[in-house]
């Protein structure tokens, strides 16, 4: 909970991509709180009043998983009107004529997410989406210590920094609203 309040003010991807493991960090632990509590929480060193407040998080999330049926897989609704959000930013930035770097930057990375959506199951999702859940495998290969190629290493770069002024313009937007006329 302190980790995500924080990302969330600072970089609107960094928390999406965190809240993405805690959901998978909750299945890990079989959407138990008190594995969750005993195994993972007991584990930081926080105070008794913070490892409470971290606990009744997770459970409310735990809670949340159940009653929108994703316990096995997908994310909380929480986490998908954040996506939709920065997929309507996104949308936004691109009609504009106020922001040439971001659209440099996104047709820099086209063809990585047109070659990683022809790979990947899904190929209707979303162009941000696709950033987001290749940003997200190349953490978890990187967390099993499995190799990654060098040309996903130099697409990943790119998503990164694409997703990165993606999120910078969020928190612009957050911050001080902006004007895409």
């Amino acid at each position: 909970m302190f980790i995500a309040n924080e990302l969330r003010k600072k970089n609107i991807a960094e928390y999406l991509l965190y809240m993405w493991q805690v959901e998978d960090t909750i299945r890990a632990f079989d959407c138990s709180l008190s594995r969750i509590r005993r195994e993972y929480v007991e584990r930081f060193d926080y105070s008794d009043e913070q490892k409470e407040e971290e606990v009744d998080w997770f459970g409310n999330l735990i809670r949340m998983m159940n009653q929108e049926g994703c316990r096995e897989q997908g994310h909380l609704q929480i986490n998908k009107v954040t996506m939709q959000t920065l997929i309507e930013l996104h949308a936004q930035l691109l009609q504009s004529t106020k922001f040439p770097f971001y659209n440099t930057e996104y047709y820099k990375v086209l063809p990585f997410i047109v070659e990683l959506r022809n790979r990947g199951a899904n190929k209707d999702e979303n162009e941000i989406e696709t950033c987001f859940n290749s940003l997200y495998g190349v953490m978890l290969l990187r967390l099993q210590k499995k190799e990654i190629s060098p040309t996903t290493q130099h697409a990943i770069k790119e998503i990164t920094t694409f997703v990165g002024m993606l999120s910078d313009y969020y928190k612009k937007d957050k911050e001080e609203g902006l004007k895409f006329e």
